[in-house]
């Protein structure tokens, strides 16, 4: 199946990936006028009225971002929802994406067909995150338009599958649109995600460690002084498991390697009450990768240059 145009002319084949707090309009731009899907959380905007701001900057400077560099135009935007009984801010959010057309939304822990159909009322497309086989299947029979596979080592609320494992299981059955989120950081990584069947890499980590990334300094250095070592998994911070930097949990007073277990069902995404602390960092397996802190930009066309090189010792 041929790939949606929104998605067809991106000079890299990668999504950078919403993340809590850290992804806000000054990334985003970055990440689209360097040519990759840049996107963020709509719970990232608050209270919700600053949705709208943040949307109408984002279209209006890739407008004119386009109109001056018509032949490098800026890759399209994303942004995230979670569909979650708890996200109280859902329709709200979802409203204000269909007012300025969004071009991609991402949907995270739960399905809706009524999220797909409202992106689909004005040509916009649902790419929704998955951890298994089963939910993939869930995801498409809802009418999302694209998956992606959320692996063993990715950040935020990642999943235990190998890569290898969940992308076949995936392709065995679906041809659409397919991104792999777990531990990518370098352009051989990019390129091995498209080796095994994934039409993008999805990054998030790496991100972190830019200048536009609205991180604390100390969140920053910590992950270019990390390593994969370094990463727990926990469902303590939000309910759902996820990885998270080790030196983050003890600064907060924890003990990373004796973590209780917390209880799923507290689980909650309410506008008034994010759970994620600001104080325990969120952190994918690859930023063993990062060694600086430094332009969005720049990134960008360190991965490029790396995917370029693979490529051709691939072609050798």
């Amino acid at each position: 199946m041929p790939l949606p145009p929104v998605l067809q002319h991106l000079r890299l084949p990668i999504i950078a990936s919403p993340m809590f707090i850290v992804s806000t309009p000054e990334l985003v731009l970055a990440q689209c006028k360097s040519g990759i899907v840049g996107s963020f959380p709509a719970l990232n905007a608050r209270p919700a009225d600053m949705l709208e701001e943040w949307l109408k900057r984002i279209t209006g400077e890739l407008g004119e971002h386009d109109a001056k560099h018509p032949d490098r135009p800026a890759a399209p935007f994303a942004v995230n929802q979670i569909v979650h009984r708890s996200n109280e801010r859902l329709d709200h959010d979802i409203a204000m994406c269909v007012k300025y057309r969004v071009p991609i939304m991402i949907t995270s822990l739960g399905a809706r067909e009524d999220v797909n159909q409202a992106a689909h009322s004005y040509g916009g497309i649902v790419l929704h995150d998955v951890i298994n086989n089963r939910f993939a299947h869930k995801a498409i029979e809802k009418g999302a338009d694209g998956l992606i596979a959320v692996a063993a080592g990715a950040g935020g609320h990642a999943g235990t599958t190998s890569p290898f494992a969940l992308i076949q299981e995936i392709r065995a059955w679906f041809d659409g649109p397919l991104a792999l989120s777990g531990a990518i950081a370098t352009g051989g990584a990019v390129l091995a995600a498209q080796a095994m069947g994934a039409d993008f890499a999805y990054i998030g980590s790496a991100f972190i460690a830019t200048q536009e990334a609205n991180a604390v300094p100390a969140y920053k250095q910590m992950i270019v002084e990390s390593s994969a070592a370094d990463i727990v998994y926990t469902n303590l911070i939000t309910g759902v498991h996820g990885n998270y930097l080790k030196a983050s949990l003890a600064r907060a007073g924890l003990d990373p390697d004796n973590l209780p277990t917390s209880d799923p069902s507290k689980m909650s995404f309410a506008a008034d009450k994010p759970k994620a602390w600001k104080d325990i960092w969120g952190s994918g397996q690859g930023i063993g990768a990062v060694h600086a802190v430094v332009p969005a930009a720049d990134l960008i066309a360190r991965i490029g240059a790396e995917y370029a090189a693979a490529r051709q010792r691939l072609a050798a």
